[in-house]
């Protein structure tokens, strides 16, 4: 049988995949099944590394949700039903997400599949932002280079490697959803500039709409506004100057129209023009030492890392090509995440909290010029890179472990510690004093004591009452004090840590005056312990007789040693739905 006859007689369905077009259907299923697998696969090591901090969140995060459970029930942007409107929060996007989530019966509920939902929705909402960063991701890729799935899967594995990323995005705060926004403005210049669509009027209203909600997502989101512009003006041409200034005014009026009348709206609502909590925090200019931010991040993830991807990323930009032409545009919004963070004060939360956007945009633009120069290089150069990656990656992974590890033994203020330790015994405090809700109780630690507190919160850190953040933002502590003891009077207070000294109370004889202590847990010297268990309650003199003082102190020793004891060793537990009211069993 001849070579002919046998081509002849074999079977339609053995020559199908030689079709062009069954082949083309093929690459396609595998090209969506590579991208699928490096979504999930980067969303898996993101899960896998948060899952190290257990039901973590931080007490700030709180705040939102007690926001958020009030908007949802129809009190309005208030921290306690019947409370003044005061702007406690620097996140309205992410407390509106939370807020829907209430309104659907996933959040501030009861559990959900046996856990809090006050702990696992926000998780959850933090993951669902990851995985739609990576998918981003892949969209973005797609325009750079043939291997978009391993690029997403690589920048995934690296988010997943930095517990910077990790622990702020599943704290319970708006990081997650911040870092979608900052990777959706990115990949849409990215896709534009490389569609030659950079000018079109979807592209500059979108550039525009997706800086608003970064914005209102953290303050210093406004600074994306200025991305599109950037773009548009690096790949100016003299032809198209006209269209380019129209599609500029198009992306600042679809900023600036819908943020001015949150502006606008925060003017008439809460009197201020920026958030309570920027004044209470006060923000100040940078000054020529804040220059020197960016080499907190450099060494975070290691020097030798930062550097490679820096050589890859010159061998790219060298030759002219549409790589190097999609590598500016991205450049520019990855600047102006280091721009804000050189802005950005110091936060005493730790690890480097603010630069969630800069690891985001920072894996996604290392995993592109990494692969891509391994593809770009010789054999030879392809051994030495290679060789320098292993050294880079190994130094980096040790560093960023110990990072990991050392925030996981020793994290900041715990949403259920606060609701465990503060909440529920200052409930048990107001019911035997018999006070009714309007009381007041002047805290530190707002996030977990307002969602449980069946009595009124006046925040001494000033995030939650205008008049304390504007003492605080002038360095007024005797003002503030003044404030407390004449006018705020409340029945309660309680102090965390150092804040009865950092305020000045302990120096003000007015305190010994007017208020008894009802428990004080002196420190032991050690740091992790005293920043959850240096605690003290005290009330205010004309509402207690001995008697009545010393059944404060009995329920106070019988409910808070054993919170305490547990802090000393349980700082990732989780605690039951915190309710107004809740106490302890």
């Amino acid at each position: 049988m001849s070579v002919a006859e046998t081509t002849e007689t074999r079977p339609v369905a053995e020559a199908e995949p030689d079709r062009p077009g069954v082949a083309t259907a093929r690459r396609g299923w595998r090209a969506r099944l590579a991208a699928v697998a490096a979504v999930l696969g980067g969303t898996a090591l993101i899960a896998a590394h948060a899952s190290l901090y257990g039901r973590w969140l931080i007490d700030d995060a709180a705040i939102t949700f007690a926001y958020s459970r009030n908007v949802a029930d129809g009190f309005g942007p208030v921290l306690q039903p019947g409370a003044a409107p005061v702007e406690g929060y620097s996140n309205p996007t992410w407390m509106v997400l939370l807020a829907l989530g209430k309104l659907v019966g996933l959040f501030d509920h009861g559990t959900l599949f046996g856990v809090n939902d006050q702990i696992l929705f926000p998780k959850a909402l933090a993951l669902a932002c990851c995985a739609g960063v990576l998918v981003l991701f892949y969209f973005g890729a797609k325009t750079l280079t043939r291997r978009p799935a391993l690029v997403t899967f690589v920048a995934g594995a690296v988010l997943a490697a930095i517990p910077s990323f990790v622990i702020w995005c599943f704290s319970g705060l708006e990081n997650s959803f911040y870092a979608l926004t900052i990777a959706a403005l990115a990949v849409l210049i990215l896709r534009a500039v490389q569609s030659g669509r950079l000018l079109d009027t979807q592209v500059a209203a979108g550039t525009g709409l997706i800086a608003v909600l970064a914005a209102l997502t953290r303050p210093d989101g406004i600074i994306y506004a200025g991305a599109y512009p950037i773009v548009v003006l690096l790949f100016l041409k003299r032809e198209l100057l006209g269209r380019s200034v129209r599609a500029v005014v198009v992306s600042v009026a679809g900023f600036a129209v819908p943020y001015g009348a949150y502006v606008v709206f925060r003017w008439f609502e809460f009197g201020r023009l920026v958030p309570n909590t920027a004044v209470a925090k006060g923000q100040e200019a940078p000054d020529l030492d804040d220059l020197a931010r960016p080499g907190e991040i450099v060494s975070y993830v290691g020097w030798l890392a930062v550097a490679v991807a820096v050589a890859c990323l010159v061998m790219l930009l060298v030759r002219p090509s549409r790589l190097r032409t999609g590598l500016i545009a991205l450049l520019v919004p990855f600047g102006l995440t280091v721009v804000a963070y050189i802005v950005l004060e110091y936060d005493w939360m730790g690890q480097l909290r603010f630069a969630t956007p800069v690891w985001t945009l920072g894996a996604f633009g290392g995993a592109i010029v990494v692969v891509e120069a391994l593809a770009a290089a010789r054999l030879r150069g392809r051994i030495v890179l290679a060789c320098l990656l292993a050294v880079a990656l190994v130094s980096s992974l040790s560093g960023l472990y110990t990072q990991g590890t050392t925030y996981r033994a020793n994290v900041k203020t715990a949403f259920c510690i606060v609701a465990e330790r503060d909440a529920q015994t200052v409930n048990g405090f107001a019911d035997i004093l018999k006070l009714p809700d309007t009381a007041q109780v002047g805290l530190i630690d707002l996030g977990g004591t307002s969602l449980g507190s069946r009595i009124r919160v006046l925040d001494l850190a000033g995030l939650g009452d205008k008049p304390i953040a504007d003492y605080l933002h002038d360095s007024d502590l005797q003002g503030l004090r003044d404030y407390v003891f004449t006018q705020a009077k409340p029945e309660l207070i309680t102090f965390i840590g150092s804040w009865i000294t950092t305020l000045q109370f302990d120096q003000d004889p007015r305190f010994d005056r007017d208020y008894v202590t009802i428990f004080a847990n002196q420190g032991i010297g050690n740091s992790t312990i005293d920043s959850r268990n240096r605690v003290s309650y005290h009330v205010r003199r004309d509402l207690v007789d001995p008697a009545k003082l010393a059944e404060l102190q009995a329920y106070a020793r019988k409910t808070l040693t054993p919170v305490l004891e547990l802090n000393k060793t349980a700082g990732l537990r989780g605690c039951a739905n915190v309710q107004p009211g809740t106490k302890a069993a």
